[in-house]
């Protein structure tokens, strides 16, 4: 069995040029932006650091809430979960769909006042290696809550869209000792990594581990990892 390679990795964004001041050229930019811009936008903000919790998961629903000042779509747009779909392609139908139901409903779609235009951007993700190298469950229990937020970024969020079966790295080595961690991996798919901090994210997934492997009472993960 080959060993877990411990990754890291931080997200570059990237000017596209392209912008929207009212909905219908935010539908028109969803449609046609490429496809790592739609990464970015809901994705992004979680490698970010942020004084408060966001109002907002996904930066559209951000947008249309305080420069279009339209909360109803706002709020649909806030409850779409990424991870609900098995690409982004899907994800940007799913999103052209919501905001043309919203403009038949609407007499005047709303503008933005210039300056507050909707900028697309998109991301390209660096990966760097630690040379951390797991040859057992048991020590990616250990390492778990030493883990930077980049590594688990890209262990438990950009994996879903690099492997081939669409799953978290933890998941896709653990598989390799089945059927033996079969029911851990049921509990790791179903933590959704989308409405939450990725240090909380590090929490659930070192509490889980920490309760599979029977190592005690579970005191907390260190949120000095960054």
């Amino acid at each position: 069995m080959r060993p877990f390679e411990v990754k890291d990795c931080t997200l570059i964004a990237i000017a596209t040029g392209v912008q929207a001041q009212n909905l219908r050229e935010l539908r028109e930019g969803i449609a046609k932006i490429h496809p790592g811009s739609i990464y970015y936008h809901f994705w992004g903000g979680l490698l970010h650091s942020r004084f408060e919790e966001p109002e907002f998961n996904n930066d559209f629903a951000a947008w249309v809430r305080h420069e279009l000042h339209d909360p109803v779509l706002a709020e649909r747009l806030a409850v779409v979960d990424p991870t609900d779909f098995p690409d982004i392609e899907a994800l940007r139908e799913e999103l052209v769909e919501i905001i043309e139901e919203r403009l038949y409903e609407l007499e005047q779609p709303p503008w933005a006042r210039p300056g507050e235009e909707f900028h697309f951007i998109r991301s390209q993700i660096v990966v760097f290696d630690t040379h951390r190298r797991l040859h057992h469950p048991e020590e990616l229990a250990e390492a778990l809550p030493e883990l930077s937020v980049g590594s688990l970024f890209y262990h438990f969020v950009d994996a879903r869209r690099r492997t081939p079966e669409g799953i978290d790295d933890f998941r896709a080595w653990l598989c390799g000792f089945a059927p033996k961690y079969d029911a851990l991996c049921e509990e790791i798919a179903a933590i959704d990594p989308y409405f939450t901090t990725l240090a909380e994210l590090r929490e659930k997934l070192s509490r889980l581990f920490h309760r599979h492997f029977g190592r005690g009472q579970w005191v907390g993960s260190s949120d000095t990892q960054r």
